[in-house]
């Protein structure tokens, strides 16, 4: 389980480009973080979740993903 504030610095250290999202790249560019963020988010890949949860364009934005841990009842 997380805190909201440990779920924002964990999307803003895979946020790479700043634009507010992570997109499949960033989750792949660092395998750790990854790993802890589809845990907290139960599902079994990074591509499951942002085909499930993304946008349009693949990325998932912060409020996107700390609603799919919420609802994974992982967030504090």
């Amino acid at each position: 389980m997380a805190t909201e504030q440990e779920l924002q610095t964990l999307f803003n250290k895979l946020d790479n480009d700043k634009d507010g999202k992570v997109s499949l790249t960033e989750l792949f560019a660092s395998p750790g973080l990854s790993a802890i963020i589809i845990a907290d988010a139960g599902v079994s890949s990074p591509q499951e979740l942002l085909n499930t949860y993304g946008d349009k364009d693949g990325s998932i934005t912060f409020e996107a993903f700390k609603k799919v841990v919420k609802e994974a009842g992982n967030l504090n």
